[in-house]
């Protein structure tokens, strides 16, 4: 380790590297790639986002803002939720942030620190871990099980991984990588084992209305938990509004929690600019068009997918329930860190390995699905012909 390493900080020398980005960084480049390993789609973000943005640019928006997010923004996400959750909610429970990331940074730095526990559900996507990790507390992972139906919570498991030291559950649902959607019995379930111990749940929501049975949005900890309950929810405009690059996110909490949220943004990032947050009310406010239009295309290329994959009776899943990744395991290929490089080579698809979301993630390659039909037919093409010619 040189001299400059060895004076950093063990916390900062502990981040691990992304599994994920790893393979991208190998395919990136390569002609003719269809890239599946990341958390987008296809889709440029729609006209009328960009225009607000570019409209608020134009106008000369570029100064100081306020560090929960502009007063129009946090009363469109309260009647955004109030739309899709039904009640009064108040724009009070709003916090404008940096990104989805950041709204679990902030999440965590909140409810833990050196010393503490909070428990996460694997697989999982790897920067849960890594966050409560940076914070110099400990991720405690709780596997979840695989069996015909799919992916499952063994409840026990987890109730039994609380020790004194936990002061949180991380629970992301519709869940990334393998789609597992809680249903309203486990949201109880989880919200009594919280309550049980005092504990803050960290809800991650991101993909609740990427769901596959012909619902509007997947069973949320809104259905059950009441306004003041120790819950914190972190999105983000990535998913639904294809704003991946645009980095910003909300934290939704108890408004009790509002100057502590409000100091912490202010030391992390003293808010987001204004042009972004205008896009993001377009998006809220005139998009559902556009994210209809990503559920059919998106359900389209998961049914293709699914079917050519089943037929091949080589790769071992079963289609997810909600999100747009499909988790699945090849027959004797145990490696899959070395098994997606091989894929960029050997089939120019860039999958991301299983590896990457934890040690309960080992054997398995996770595919995002969220393509226009024809770009997935082609993908999947490629992906059969890989397996057929083992």
């Amino acid at each position: 380790m040189s001299d400059l390493l060895a004076a950093l900080t063990p916390v900062a020398l502990a981040a691990p590297p992304s599994g994920i980005v790893e393979v991208m960084n190998y395919g990136r480049e390569r002609p003719g790639m269809i890239p599946l390993w990341a958390g987008e789609g296809d889709l440029a973000t729609p006209a009328v986002v960009r225009e607000a943005a570019a409209r608020s640019l134009a106008a000369g928006e570029t100064f100081y803002t306020w560090q929960r997010g502009i007063p129009d923004l946090r009363a469109a996400l309260a009647r955004h939720h109030a739309r899709l959750y039904g009640g009064d909610v108040s724009a009070e429970r709003f916090f404008v942030t940096g990104s989805g990331m950041q709204s679990i940074q902030i999440a965590l730095t909140a409810v833990a620190g050196p010393g503490d526990e909070v428990i996460v559900p694997t697989p999982s996507w790897p920067n849960f871990a890594a966050a409560v990790g940076v914070r110099g507390a400990r991720a405690v992972d709780v596997p979840m099980e695989f069996g015909a139906t799919g992916w499952s919570l063994d409840l026990d498991r987890l109730a039994a991984a609380v020790t004194p030291a936990t002061k949180a559950i991380f629970v992301n649902s519709p869940c990334n990588p393998t789609g597992w959607t809680a249903s309203r019995g486990d949201l109880l379930a989880l919200l009594d084992l919280a309550r049980r111990h005092g504990l803050w749940i960290v809800a991650d929501e991101v993909y609740g209305r990427f769901v596959w049975d012909g619902s509007v949005r997947a069973p949320s900890f809104h259905d059950v938990a009441a306004p003041d309950e120790k819950v914190i929810f972190v999105n983000t405009f990535s998913k639904n509004w294809a704003m991946t690059g645009w980095r910003i996110g909300w934290i939704e909490a108890p408004p009790a929690l509002g100057q502590v949220i409000e100091n912490l943004i202010q030391y992390s990032t003293s808010g987001v600019a204004v042009f972004l947050q205008r896009g993001a009310i377009a998006a809220l406010e005139e998009g559902e068009d556009f994210l209809a239009h990503q559920i059919s295309r998106i359900a389209e290329s998961r049914t293709l997918l699914c079917d050519a994959l089943a037929a091949t009776g080589r790769a071992r899943f079963v289609p997810p329930p909600g999100a747009f990744y499909l988790f699945f395991a090849v027959e004797g290929e145990n490696d899959t860190a070395e098994l997606g490089l091989r894929l960029v080579d050997e089939a120019n698809i860039g999958l991301a390995p299983g590896t990457a979301f934890g040690a309960a993630g080992a054997g398995w390659l996770r595919l995002c699905f969220a393509r226009g039909p024809d770009e997935m037919r082609e993908a999947t093409r490629r992906l059969v012909g890989w397996l057929e010619r083992r």
